[in-house]
């Protein structure tokens, strides 16, 4: 849900890149977000079978359609391709399996020409930046927490 959320704060952010975890996480949520609507359209009796897609289906495509297409964008930059390549896509059926391919591809480690590696901690991806502490929730218990036991990214602790 987390990675689901991420996309759709950066609602239609074409730049910068994006890993692959959060490309699949948000494609695996889309597909059982598409699923559950279009169960709800056929339990209200709003599927219209000529369109394929009921109003609540509807609604979903076209508020994930853009966020989709930045998702798919910061992933083809992680792999160093230009988002160009979705238009790829067209071609019927090589188009689309080669998209596949592309993006289970592994990054490019370190920068390239659409930004810094996503997978690099921030406080490493600019030289001569102070180093940040981590953000993410720490594993342990608060009553344990000291302050050697805070973890620094880009410091590596003293012994």
């Amino acid at each position: 849900m987390e990675w689901y959320l991420k996309v759709l704060r950066n609602y239609v952010g074409f730049s910068g890149r994006a890993r692959r975890t959060e490309f699949w996480m948000f494609t695996l949520f889309n597909m059982v977000a598409s699923i559950i609507t279009q169960l709800i359209d056929r339990i209200f009796g709003w599927e219209d079978w000529s369109a394929y897609a009921g109003p609540v289906t509807t609604l979903y495509f076209l508020a994930v359609f853009l966020p989709s297409l930045a998702v798919a964008v910061r992933r083809l930059h992680d792999t160093n391709r230009s988002g160009w390549w979705l238009l790829l896509g067209l071609v019927p059926l090589v188009g689309f399996i080669v998209l596949i391919v592309f993006y289970a591809q592994a990054g490019n480690s370190g920068a390239n020409k659409y930004g810094a590696d996503p997978r690099t901690p921030r406080a490493t991806r600019a030289p001569g930046r102070v180093p940040t502490v981590c953000a993410r929730p720490c594993r342990m218990p608060l009553g344990s927490l000291s302050p050697s036991s805070i973890r620094v990214h880009g410091v590596r602790p003293r012994r």
